[in-house]
C-alpha cells in the first residue's frame, strides 16, 4: 500500500484572528451574554457608579432576565448568575463573543486573569464565605450551557454529607438550581462592586518592594 500523501492544510487555514471588541459568530446576535456586553458600558472598577445609575439598571436587559453587573471593563463583564448555586455565584466573561476559552484574544486573557482573583476576593468580603470554586466549561459535553466563554466563581459554603455531593453534581450540570432572588441581588451586587473597588484601591496603595 502506498504511503498517504503529505498533509496539506485548507487554503483558508489558519483563520484570521478575531478583532478586539467584535463578535466572531453570527449567532452572537442571539447570545444573552453578548446582549449584556452590549447594554452595559465599561466603568472604572476602582470607582464604580452608584447603584441608582442608569448604566447599572438591572432592567436594561428586559424582556430578558434582570442583570446585576458587578464589573464592567472594556474587554470583560461580570454579573450575578440568574440560577445561582450559592449566594454570590458570579459569571465573568469576555465582552466580545468568544465561544470557548481557546477563542479569547491575548489582551482578553490578560484582563480575565487580572479580575478573576479580584472578584474571588471581593466575594469573600461581600458574602463572608471563605472558600469558592472557579469553574470554566467548554462545549455542551462539558456542561457549557451558554456558548459564550465564561468563568463561574461560586462561593462554597461549608456543607456536610450528601449536600456536598449534590452541590458538586449540580455545579457540573446535574441537579436542580433555583432562580436568583432579586430582592437580595441588588444589595449583594452593590456590596461586590464596593469590595472590588476597595481591593483595587488597596492594591494601588500597597507599597512596591
Amino acid at each position: 500500500m502506498p504511503p498517504p500523501p503529505p498533509y496539506s492544510p485548507p487554503k483558508d487555514w489558519p483563520p484570521p484572528p478575531p478583532v478586539e471588541g467584535t463578535c466572531v459568530l453570527p449567532e452572537s446576535a442571539s447570545c444573552p451574554f453578548c446582549s449584556i456586553g452590549a447594554v452595559f458600558p465599561a466603568y472604572d472598577p476602582a470607582a464604580p457608579p452608584p447603584a441608582s445609575s442608569p448604566i447599572l439598571n438591572p432592567e436594561a436587559t428586559s424582556p430578558g432576565p434582570s442583570t446585576y453587573v458587578v464589573l464592567s471593563t472594556p474587554r470583560t463583564v461580570a454579573f450575578l448568575d440568574i440560577m445561582p448555586l450559592s449566594q454570590g455565584h458570579l459569571l465573568l466573561c469576555s465582552r466580545a463573543h468568544r465561544p470557548k476559552l481557546s477563542d479569547v484574544t491575548p489582551s482578553e486573557s490578560t484582563e480575565l486573569g487580572r479580575y478573576l482573583p479580584v472578584l474571588s476576593a471581593a466575594l469573600v468580603e461581600a458574602t463572608g464565605i471563605r472558600d469558592w470554586n472557579v469553574v470554566q466549561n467548554n462545549g455542551a459535553a462539558a456542561a457549557q450551557v451558554v456558548p459564550h466563554m465564561h468563568f463561574h466563581i461560586i462561593p462554597r459554603p461549608d456543607l456536610k454529607d450528601a449536600r456536598r455531593e449534590r452541590f458538586t453534581a449540580t455545579m457540573f450540570g446535574r441537579g436542580q438550581r433555583q432562580e436568583l432572588d432579586e430582592d437580595e441581588a441588588a444589595p449583594l451586587a452593590e456590596g461586590i462592586r464596593k469590595a472590588v473597588a476597595d481591593i483595587l484601591r488597596r492594591c494601588k496603595e500597597k507599597p512596591k518592594l
